[in-house]
């Protein structure tokens, strides 16, 4: 199944079909996934622009271009790096339409002033085309010539149509597959372990996982011959694990003990786990008694 976005014209939707796809087809009904999807769900209903030239016919000439675009609110205007500095901290824009030249610096030092955290997308114009290398190397999503072409502007505005679109879609990408790896199951049928990995969510099943180990914040899932990383300490992680099934048998070590192949004594009442694939696991004193409790059920 390939990732697909979905805009949805008459609501104005955006919601990332792969994910949604996962959270009902594989997931079953978990709740606390499922009633969340509304929430996650972004809306765009407009480009929020902020026109940054020291020439007023300038403005003028693009706010009525831009008027028939349709969809794209023109939310300030301004004629120097401060007057733009404070409008773009104040109303976080979109996009901002800089000229190269501004009254008291250049659109590329003002750009540069900005963290890129909180930096909107740019769109720089000048009547020099000299600039245009410049603009790009900044990593402006255009740059248009004076006088500004309607064709022209109206593609710039459908490529920051796309790139925010985008932004939207890796966040809540983002957002459910965190909701993902954190949830459990409604009940106890669901023997599934959600495990986000690398970027990816996978649905293990707990008879597959032979054990895992600790390794300073993060766990380390053991399933046949993969391994698995996740950042999450070993006891939440026991917390996900089915207790019948699952023992810990060191402060860094969890194992399955239906993968358990034999016992070996050792020094002090301790005891050698042997997996059933031939791992050998170190069983400490303390947790000797879970261990033979959970084996002699098994």
């Amino acid at each position: 199944m390939s990732c697909a976005l979905i805009v949805t014209d008459t609501r104005n939707f955006v919601t990332n079909h792969f994910v949604v796809c996962y959270v009902h087809c594989y997931m079953g009904s978990f709740a606390q996934v499922a009633s969340r999807l509304p929430e996650l769900r972004m809306t765009i209903v407009a480009v929020r622009a902020i026109l940054a030239d020291s020439s007023s016919s300038a403005r003028q000439h693009l706010r009525q271009l831009l008027a028939s675009e349709g969809g794209v609110e023109v939310i300030a205007e301004c004629t120097n790096s401060q007057e733009t500095l404070a409008a773009i901290q104040l109303q976080k824009p979109d996009l901002v339409f800089l000229d190269v030249h501004l009254a008291d610096c250049s659109g590329f030092e003002l750009l540069q002033s900005i963290p890129l955290p909180e930096r909107p997308f740019a769109i720089f114009v000048s009547s020099d085309p000299r600039y245009a290398m410049q603009a790009f190397e900044a990593r402006a999503l255009d740059y248009l010539p004076k006088p500004l072409d309607p064709r022209r502007l109206h593609a710039a505005i459908e490529r920051t149509r796309m790139e925010l679109l985008r932004v939207h879609d890796r966040r809540l990408t983002h957002q459910l597959l965190g909701l993902l790896a954190g949830s459990t199951p409604e009940t106890s049928n669901d023997r599934r372990l959600v495990v986000k990995s690398g970027g990816r969510v996978i649905f293990l099943d707990m008879d597959e996982i032979e054990w895992v180990e600790a390794a300073g914040n993060y766990v380390k899932l053991h399933v046949a011959r993969e391994a698995y990383v996740m950042r999450e300490a070993i006891s939440r992680i026991s917390e996900r694990l089915d207790p019948a099934q699952f023992a810990r048998i060191h402060r860094s070590i969890i194992v399955n003990v239906r993968k358990i192949k034999a016992l070996q004594p050792c020094n002090r009442g301790e005891y050698m786990v042997i997996l059933k694939n031939g791992k050998e696991l170190s069983c400490s004193r303390g947790y000797r008694a879970r261990l033979q409790q959970l084996i002699a059920v098994a």
